[in-house]
């Protein structure tokens, strides 16, 4: 033992015990602290590392530290009131293998390994010795709870700190002068908050571990929502565009090829019994070729109608277009009017002008092609709030179909599908009405004030 009971040195360790178990209060609460966020920011291998955690290195610094400091303080206290003893060299010696060990305690990791949990036992085995030899060295058990809480599972945790209160309160009533409950009740009251204190601050930080492992799939999940988005949105502009083109291509390029087509071989069909007509056919065709050229090299600079760019309008336009085809009119197709009603309160956007002649050009094609009528007319009205473009012709009629059924019974008829996507690409309508052998009349509305589509 180091002190008899009763003498004049018992005195002045018990009234330092009193003391050291205030402070040891204050140390079990700063020990808590640290060992609690040093399992936040644990590293992978386990929980009670400091880890990338900057705070939480920080606090497991201070609270090796504390160690160091208590064991050092002890040392010093027992060499100061007790020099030259028989057991100093013990105490030394001890107190030298328990600073050792315990620095190699971060070499091995946090994780429960056999290794680990040797060096742990023979980590307490020493400090067990070294407080029987010197009571004043049981306050270094308050680092000791945090290794063994970070340590072991739960119920072998428990086990220690027990353990080590146990020899806390044992030494401490060794030095004290005679039985004193505060002794014997504060270190396990300071051991109990410390370790209430770890345990839910070892909760917290798993609870935000986990949150922020939801917090990055959020994350992931928004990432990748946004990059299908937009890979979406480019699948659907392009398609948009395909579509667009194969329509601009099928009003214009193809509809002239057509008329070409046909016109050569009426032209080839009558070259010798009436070369006059033939010429005709070939010179229709071959001002039918020099527009589609136009028009040719107007998609390659900038896809807008030919004739809008020569200026002018929608009205000018529709015009040029009447007189070229009365012009080149064959078969029983003579005359194409043209009329305009109203006057627009602001010019039409380049869309509608654009959507508007490629449907003109193409019903027109229909109406030479297909309707065998000797006349046909465009009306183009201005209302308050829309512009209704209106094809009609004298030909034979049909029976309307409802839209989407005729499918792909024949390669052709990509006229009035087109037609109706680019009216409903600018918010409008498109009604046909017609009957066998009452003519046929297409009408486009499409309003001024939605007609900005978003692809």
């Amino acid at each position: 033992m180091e002190h008899r009971s009763g003498s004049p040195d018992a005195g002045a360790e018990a009234a330092e015990a009193g003391r050291s178990g205030s402070a040891a209060q204050g140390s079990g609460i700063a020990g808590s602290e640290a060992g609690g966020p040093g399992t936040a920011g644990s590293d992978p291998e386990g929980p009670g590392t400091a880890g990338s955690d900057p705070d939480a290195r920080w606090l497991a610094l201070l609270m090796h530290a504390a160690f160091f400091l208590l064991l050092g303080a002890s040392l010093t206290r027992f060499l100061m009131r007790h020099p030259g003893e028989d057991r100093t060299p013990w105490i030394i010696a001890l107190s030298i293998t328990l600073a050792v060990l315990y620095l190699l305690g971060p070499v091995l990791g946090s994780r429960p390994t056999p290794r680990r949990l040797t060096w742990l036992a023979v980590l307490v085995v020493v400090w067990m010795v070294l407080v029987v030899l010197a009571p004043s060295f049981a306050w270094c058990a308050v680092p000791l709870f945090y290794t063994g809480l970070r340590i072991l599972p739960p119920r072998a945790a428990l086990a220690l700190v027990a353990l080590l209160t146990v020899f806390v309160v044992a030494a401490q009533l060794r030095l004290a002068d005679g039985f004193d409950p505060n002794l014997v009740l504060a270190p396990p009251a300071v051991a109990a908050v410390a370790t209430a204190v770890f345990v839910h601050m070892q909760r917290q930080a798993v609870r935000q571990r986990e949150l922020a492992t939801r917090q990055r799939e959020l994350i992931d999940d928004l990432l990748r929502t946004r990059r299908e988005l937009a890979a979406t949105e480019r699948r659907e502009g392009t398609l948009a565009e395909r579509q667009r083109l194969s329509m601009e291509i099928h009003d214009t390029l193809a509809q002239g090829l057509s008329s070409q087509q046909m016109l050569l071989q009426a032209a080839d069909r009558t070259w010798s019994a009436d070369p006059d007509a033939a010429r005709r056919h070939v010179r229709t065709a071959t001002g039918i070729a020099e527009r589609n050229l136009a028009e040719a090299r107007r998609f390659v600079h900038d896809l807008a109608p030919a004739d809008l760019a020569e200026g002018g309008g929608l009205e000018a336009a529709l015009h040029a277009l009447a007189a070229r085809e009365s012009a080149q009119a064959e078969g029983a197709l003579t005359v194409v009017h043209c009329h305009v009603e109203g006057t627009p309160h602001a010019p039409l956007p380049d869309r509608v002008q654009s959507a508007l002649l490629r449907i003109a050009q193409g019903a027109l094609a229909n109406v030479r092609e297909h309707a065998g009528a000797t006349a046909a007319g465009l009306t183009l009205t201005h209302l308050d709030d829309r512009v209704v473009l209106d094809i009609g012709d004298n030909g034979r009629g049909f029976t309307a179909e409802p839209e989407g059924v005729r499918g792909a019974r024949t390669v052709r008829g990509h006229g009035l599908p087109a037609m109706r996507a680019r009216v409903r690409q600018l918010g409008g309508t498109l009604t046909i009405e017609s009957a066998p052998g009452e003519g046929t009349v297409l009408s486009a509305e499409v309003p001024l004030t939605t007609t900005e589509d978003p692809t």
